[in-house]
């Protein structure tokens, strides 16, 4: 009986999920109906309830997990800050001239996107309501348009620093703890949310490489799919320089701030998304009022001196001795911090002013607390999973299955990949990730390895019919002459793109394991 109510209470939860029922209070109901059905049959201990109150305070005091609202508020600000229409429409300039020039230019663009924002939803309306018009307009396929302009939004669940990877990572380390405690290691090495961030990285660009070879080639062998666009059409050289640098310089310095310092080892990821918030709220009152920039660019200053400081200076001011050149320090970074304070409170009463700040919070908190409360279901869930011997089926399954760890990590994968045509990241990374995690992880593999291909093919289910969540929010704002079978046709050479980064991933480890053990190690 306590192996049928494992399996059933999966089979109810994925059920449940397709009948429309919210996700969060799914998790949490199902656990809850199992957890009486076990005590009914003698074959749940009730104590396992008791634990949740304590994982709950444990998420709510994790200092990793507060870097997702940070990371949503800086990802929404720059959304609404105009960042994204800028870079598109300079970098469709810039490109346009080329055959398939202006898909390459969206996928550059979902590049940069994904580094500053990672917000999937933001960059597909966004280039939605601004590339493919005018991709339609320039003659391009609609089928590919909509595939370039989806898969480049996905490009925010890999590319660094993204909720995703904080998430995952948060996962990844629990799981990997819980395997080294079962093989008798009770001092592992931990695995941090940047060593997923590191790992991501080469990935991720190589992924993005992917989708511009694919579009190079489109153009060649279809060419009257991807037209250019005549070159009397685009700005004169000189403009477009200007043009260029005002659109790129600010993304980029925001960029090397936030992953520059993650993964110089200068701040952690929770401290670094600070930074982005920080940052965003700069970018955002700048453009509101280029004309009066000495704020901003102070704060901007004061913030990169701060960083400066605290990398290279002990700060610490609650010691018995300081010498003369600390206490100069400590003054100076005293300082710095009221310029911060001073070009984030203009940056704010302008955001305030132009009805941008209000509605950013509102979409923060509400991001935030459908991810935690998720979270909370999740654990709900996990704990009575486990009470009912769960962990031990799943533990025995995979280790039976032919082929060692390489046959149960190709069965998981292939889990995941089926599951995200019909849940949404944040259910499979919460759900899925704690059963197969530690079992996967007690057969050998290495974990950050492990979380890239995960988070590669959690990448997939943004882009994976019916229920790919990109597919939605493009559809929502495509012009009436697009189907929505011109959008599924569209994703699907790129999810097969995204597939093969799984194999070349599989293939060479190293694309994910080099980087962290250069940097961290």
């Amino acid at each position: 009986m306590r192996e049928w109510l494992d399996l059933l209470m999966f089979v109810a939860l994925c059920g449940f999920i397709l009948l429309g029922f919210p996700v969060s209070f799914t998790l949490a109901g199902t656990a809850l109906m199992f957890a009486l059905l076990g005590m009914a049959f003698g074959v749940f201990d009730p104590d396992f309830l008791g634990v949740l109150p304590h994982r709950i305070y444990g998420v709510m005091t994790n200092e990793v997990l507060i870097a997702v609202p940070l990371f949503v508020f800086m990802g929404v600000m720059l959304e609404r800050s105009k960042v994204a229409e800028e870079l598109l429409d300079t970098m469709g300039q810039l490109f346009g001239t080329l055959r398939g020039g202006l898909g390459i230019s969206v996928s550059v663009v979902g590049a940069l996107l994904a580094a500053s924002t990672g917000i999937v939803g933001a960059t597909v309306v966004t280039m939605g309501l601004i590339s493919l018009p005018t991709m339609l307009r320039r003659g391009y396929d609609p089928k590919l348009a909509c595939g370039a302009i989806a898969a480049a939004g996905t490009l925010g669940q890999i590319i660094p620093p993204s909720i995703v990877l904080v998430v995952l990572g948060d996962q990844i380390s629990n799981a990997h703890q819980e395997a080294q405690r079962a093989l008798g290691n009770f001092s592992p090495e931990p695995v941090s949310v940047g060593d997923l961030f590191a790992g991501a990285l080469l990935p991720g660009l190589a992924l993005v490489g992917l989708y511009i070879l694919y579009q190079i080639g489109v153009a060649i062998f279809k060419p009257a799919s991807s037209p250019a666009i005549p070159r009397d059409e685009t700005m004169q050289s000189g403009n477009m320089a200007r043009r260029v640098m005002h659109a790129l310089v600010a993304p980029i310095v925001l960029i090397i701030s936030v992953l520059g310092s993650i993964i110089a080892g200068i701040a952690t990821p929770t401290e670094a998304a600070g930074v982005g918030a920080v940052g965003a709220t700069l970018l955002a009152g700048h453009r509101l009022a280029e004309g009066k920039p000495i704020p901003v660019y102070a704060a901007a200053v004061s913030l990169v001196g701060v960083i400066v400081l605290t990398t290279f200076v002990d700060m610490r001011v609650t010691r018995v001795q300081i010498a003369t050149g600390e206490q100069v320090s400590i003054a100076l970074a005293v300082l710095l911090c009221l310029g911060i304070v001073w070009g984030l409170l203009v940056a704010l009463v302008r955001v305030y002013k132009d009805n941008t700040l209000v509605p950013v919070m509102r979409t923060t908190a509400r991001l935030s607390s459908m991810i935690f409360i998720i979270v909370i279901g999740a654990q709900a869930f996990s704990l009575v999973f486990r009470g009912l011997g769960g962990d031990d089926m799943v533990h025995k399954f995979l280790t039976g299955l032919p082929g060692g760890a390489v046959g149960a990590m190709i069965v998981v994968m292939l889990l995941m990949f089926v599951m995200g045509f019909f849940l949404d990241f944040i259910e499979i990374t919460f759900v899925i990730v704690p059963i197969v995690g530690p079992a996967l992880l007690m057969l050998g593999l290495d974990p950050v390895w492990l979380g890239i291909m995960i988070a590669v093919n959690l990448q997939t289910s943004f882009l994976t019919p019916p229920f790919g969540f990109a597919l939605f929010y493009l559809r929502g704002v495509a012009p009436p002459q697009v189907t929505t079978m011109h959008i599924y046709r569209g994703v699907i050479p790129f999810i097969v793109l995204q597939l093969l980064m799984l194999v070349i991933l599989a293939l060479f480890p190293a694309m994910a394991t080099w980087l962290p053990k250069i940097i961290f190690r």
